[in-house]
């Protein structure tokens, strides 16, 4: 939900005594002033707690961004950075004309195991580290001169409790609102839209109004729909007796309605207002979007009666060197170039994403897979040294499953409660691959059995085969996977019933039999892409789609003529911290971009299958570490290497083919040249002579390839369209240092505190080449209104200090990332390495 903050108008009333006053609702900024400290305390909660020597942060925050790499009392899952017991503290007054109001703070999300006190009380918290709450001031709150200190102790000392980099510490924005006692609560407007044709539009608000006081009387609740010119649509109001709770519905009709899509994502904005006795008490606001979905078994994903084939993409909730205290501007410049790809949706992978991301879905054009769970009531194992030794244990791997049974249920309406009113959201997963834990569902797959690969092959559907080994592999008789997950869907149906609910399956021949999927609206097969055909077949009435994928041309090919798939979610769409290992290892790149946002080779190639527009891209590998290789009789043929030592045996089929935007090599080394493309044919050409033209129909695996004897100088393909050339790329030998080139994403932010932009340096020579395998040591200087929030090359084994002005290119590159103060002004950045120093980049920051 938008909030709308609007300036009180007061009303005078001596002689009125029932009078109402006429505030909106106020929502504040709370990211501010607030002290932390990792120390242990031993009272930190009490008012009058002497905080003066801790530090000064502003939210959000994610405490362990700062801290060193480690394998002591840290762990491979969580991205080697260690957990702790913080504390946070910030002093703030409320006026006295406050003393009558209803007063709480907004948490977008605090990991973990939060635990709240105003004034030395306490008021709340929440275990789940991901949940967006609110806790209430008004009963311990001082008003006047008198100041407040509310304190936050975050316990994050279980540091190996995901499979993934967490963040610590109160990592999303936090919000001061102030009603009055007649208010509409926190996510109290939900808005459907129940029949959408191109003439006209029937949309249904559902607004909650809680009543503090004034109990009995006469109370009126207007709805106003406005575009996003700001134009007033619809207006109902409805009369209501006013008791303590009140749910009151409203239809109002839209003619014409702009309907949101993904090239067109319209929304629109209904404030409701709430009236006692004649006086306004209350107004807020939400937006929406007027839209139908349907998840069809043959048809796959439609979007206002068309068919959407699903181009997603899983991300994790961390972006790089800022951890998981992201500002909405990152995320923008992200999906920027999911969309530059041909992205269309995001699966919010595994767990409630910051709602700032969900706002950007819907201004942009994503469709959104909601998650909620990675865990039910049985943890998954957790890596210690390495991804997939599952040797974190003990009181370190101490999971969410220990709170799932009190906690899930509120948790869970949580967050569809908070999101309700986004377009985007297209369905709301429960849970993913909750089969690992429970054992029985892997051992009553067909996989072992006879002799099929998991990775490769289609699972057995047989139902009758599958019950039988169900019966006798499940210790427990009586199954609670389908149990639990029945349960938490009808939770999501208590407050959603106008989306599917979906989840995650690493073995859905096995959920069709136990009556997991009985209990979902539509499946989703996390690699399980070889298995859609022989689910289609034995289960026509389902619809399903492939909610993780590897990043691999077959998981397309396997979809993009199915009309019955939805579509897919490439695992990932950048790069990720955690889920990694050994040290140096400190994160994933399996990704469309790395950590900063460089287009990595697998996104160069989906964007070739994604996106008409003609591209043609070049890579490189030398011939004697390539898993390509070429014999004259048989042909290109591809045998996949080894994992080295420490390294899970099956994380190659995550990674991308070796390849590297280069061109210098020993001369008349072999070596492997291959092109990307959507043409039809691509020609490559060194120094100027034709290397030789092939048809792209040729190469199963999408990825045209020539044996090439290294000379140095310019290697250059062009792609072709029925003989036209359309497209190109050129890789050139390098020479050494000469320039340093600075580009701003952002040529223009905002002076307001939080805006950012990132600034990519790339090491060139003095023909402008790329040193594309160069690692030197480059300086940022800044002067302006703007600070340095953190450097970074984009690589996985990149384990510097981010919070620093220099860092070692990787590739020949690397950035920073700035964050505006609050001044108008300009920036300018330069960039130094050996010597050589950049031409400045200036950046305008201008007032909000």
């Amino acid at each position: 939900m938008i909030l709308k903050i609007t300036k009180p108008l007061l009303i005078l009333a001596v002689f009125l005594v029932s009078s109402m006053a006429t505030y909106a609702k106020s929502v504040e900024d709370f990211n501010f002033d607030w002290k932390f400290t990792l120390d242990k305390q031993q009272a930190a909660h009490q008012y009058q707690y002497d905080d003066s020597n801790w530090q000064s942060v502003r939210l959000p925050h994610d405490w362990a961004v700062a801290l060193p790499y480690t394998n002591e009392n840290a762990a491979a899952s969580t991205g080697f950075k260690a957990g702790g017991i913080g504390w946070y503290r910030k002093t703030f007054t409320l006026p006295s004309s406050d003393k009558n109001k209803k007063i709480w703070v907004e948490f977008d999300g605090i990991y973990n195991n939060s635990r709240i006190w105003l004034n030395g009380h306490y008021i709340g918290g929440r275990p789940y580290g991901y949940a967006s709450f609110q806790v209430d001031l008004s009963e311990y709150a001082h008003y006047g001169d008198k100041e407040n200190v509310i304190t936050v102790k975050v316990d994050r000392t279980a540091y190996a409790d995901s499979r993934w980099y967490t963040g610590s510490g109160i990592y999303r924005n936090v919000r001061l609102v102030k009603t009055e006692p007649v208010y509409i609560p926190q996510w109290g407007i939900q808005v459907t839209t129940p029949k959408v044709t191109a003439k006209k539009a029937k949309i249904s608000v559902n607004t909650q109004v809680i009543a503090k006081k004034y109990q009995g009387e006469d109370a009126k609740l207007k709805i106003e729909l406005f575009d996003a010119n700001g134009k007033k649509v619809a207006q109902d109001k409805e009369s209501f007796d006013l008791t303590h709770e009140n749910k009151i519905s409203q239809t109002l009709t839209v003619k014409s309605p702009k309907l949101w899509s993904l090239e067109t994502p319209h929304l629109y904005t209904a404030k409701a207002t709430v009236y006692v006795d004649g006086d306004k008490t209350e107004s807020d606001t939400a937006t929406f979007g007027i839209r139908t979905i349907e998840f069809n078994a043959k048809k796959g994903f439609l979007l206002n009666g068309k068919q959407v084939k699903i181009k997603g993409v899983n991300i994790h909730h961390d972006a790089g060197a800022v951890g998981t205290a992201v500002h909405k501007s990152i995320w923008r410049s992200r999906l920027n170039k999911l969309k530059g790809v041909g992205a269309n949706a995001l699966r919010l992978s595994h767990n409630p994403h910051n709602p700032e991301l969900l706002d950007l879905a819907d201004e942009m054009g994503f469709l959104v897979n909601s998650e909620a769970f990675d865990d039910w009531d049985r943890a998954k194992l957790k890596s210690k040294v390495a991804l997939g030794d599952n040797k974190a244990t003990g009181a370190s791997a101490v999971s969410y499953n220990i709170h799932f049974n009190q906690w899930a249920e509120q948790d869970l309406k949580d967050l569809i409660r908070r999101d309700f009113n986004h377009p985007s959201v297209i369905m709301w997963s429960i849970g993913n691959e909750i089969e690992w834990t429970y054992p029985y569902y892997a051992e009553s797959s067909s996989y072992a059995e006879d002799g099929t690969n998991y990775y490769v092959d289609s699972a057995d559907f047989n139902p009758e085969r599958i019950r039988a080994k169900l019966k006798k592999n499940n210790p427990d008789k009586i199954d609670n996977l389908p149990i639990i997950s029945k349960a938490l869907s009808d939770f999501v149906k208590e407050i959603d019933t106008t989306r599917p609910v979906t989840a995650g399956l690493v073995h859905p021949s096995v959920g069709y039999v136990s009556g997991y999927t009985d209990t979902l609206d539509v499946v989703g097969f996390n690699y399980r892409a070889p298995s859609y055909e022989a689910a289609h077949k034995m289960y026509p009435n389902t619809p399903i789609y492939g909610s993780e994928n590897w990043g691999a041309w077959r998981e397309w090919r396997d979809v993009k003529d199915k009309d019955y798939v939805a579509g897919i979610f490439v695992w990932t769409g950048f790069a990720y911290k955690g889920e990694a290992g050994p040290m140096p290892r400190m994160g994933l790149e399996i990704s469309l971009f790395d950590f900063v946002g460089n287009k990595t080779p697998r996104g160069h190639f989906f964007e070739t299958i994604w996106v008409d527009k003609p591209k043609t891209y070049l890579g490189t590998t030398s011939a004697k570490i390539s898993e390509f290789s070429y014999n004259k009789d048989t042909g290109w043929t591809f045998k996949k290497r080894k994992a080295p030592a420490n390294v899970w045996s099956e994380l190659r089929r995550w990674e991308w083919f070796d390849i590297h935007e280069l061109w210098k090599y020993k001369n008349n080394e072999n070596v492997v040249v291959q092109a990307y493309t959507n043409t039809e044919s691509a020609e490559l050409f060194l120094n100027g002579k034709s290397l030789g033209r092939k048809q792209l129909k040729n190469f199963d695996d999408q990825i045209i390839k020539w044996m090439v004897p290294y000379k140095a100088g310019e290697l250059k393909v062009i792609g072709y369209n029925n003989g036209q050339a359309v497209s190109e790329d050129i890789l050139n030998t390098h020479g050494e240092l000469a320039a340093i080139e600075l580009i701003t994403e952002n040529k223009e932010i905002t002076a307001d505190n939080y805006d950012t932009t990132y600034v990519h340096a790339t090491l060139l020579d003095k023909n402008g080449n790329i040193l594309s395998d160069a690692a030197i040591d480059t300086k940022f200087t800044v002067n302006g209104e703007a600070s340095i929030i953190a450097v970074d090359n984009g690589w996985e084994y990149n384990t510097q200090d981010v919070l620093a002005d220099h860092v070692i290119t990787h590739l020949g590159k690397a950035v920073v990332l700035l964050q505006a103060k609050n001044k108008s002004g300009t920036v300018t950045v330069t960039a130094s390495a050996n010597g050589v120093t950049s031409k400045p980049v200036t950046i305008t920051l201008k007032s909000k």
